[in-house]
């Protein structure tokens, strides 16, 4: 495989697993924020661990959000590295980066449904896309309290006491909420999909 990935390191971010994981999937994998190394990448993926609030400082102190909404190649948005494509998110109250239309909320409370959602549960495909080839269906890993806003951008869907959007595309932009790099086989099967990705 001849992708050459760059996970945009955007702080706080425990990245070892993910860059393990892409690895193992024959690809070039290093971390960066230098926007000539980012721009000269086959795909971008924006990693999320953290806040909102943390991650848009992050963003705004290395000056990489004109580089990341610039990008023409794949980008890949994991976690909070999805919600931070949208508009805006209640989370810090914060302003994102303006890729995706919609917002990002905390998920409603409801009985017998805990927050933040935790565990496996089965992404339902809403449209065929590359992305989701053969994964319709199939549980991923969630560790998440807020979720974005559904749209025309929605790929697919999970349910945790409602639905809400697991996998968003716009574009050569896409976000999954779950973890790819702790869903095991599936998980493998979705990061070797977006790296056959071309721009």
């Amino acid at each position: 495989m001849n992708a050459d990935v760059v996970l945009l390191d955007s702080g706080g971010s425990n990245f070892t697993s993910l860059q393990t994981a892409i690895e193992r999937l024959g690809a070039r994998c290093r971390q960066s924020r230098d926007p000539e190394v980012i721009r000269a990448a086959t795909h971008v993926v924006l990693p999320g661990v953290g806040s909102a609030g943390a991650a848009m400082q992050a963003i705004a102190v290395q000056d990489l959000a004109p580089v990341i909404r610039a990008l023409t190649q794949p980008v890949l948005g994991i976690c909070l590295g999805m919600q931070i494509l949208f508009n805006h998110s209640e989370e810090s109250d914060v302003d994102l980066l303006d890729l995706i239309p919609g917002r990002v909320r905390r998920l409603p409370a409801s009985p017998g449904i805990r927050i933040p959602h935790m565990g496996w549960n089965a992404i339902r495909r809403l449209r065929d896309d590359p992305l989701l080839a053969d994964l319709d269906g199939r549980d991923f890993y969630f560790v998440h309290t807020y979720a974005v806003d559904d749209g025309a951008h929605t790929l697919a869907h999970c349910t945790h006491g409602q639905p809400f959007p697991a996998v968003v595309r716009s574009k050569n932009i896409y976000g999954v909420q779950f973890h790819p790099e702790r869903s095991g086989p599936q998980g493998s099967r979705l990061l070797a999909n977006f790296l056959g990705l071309a721009s």
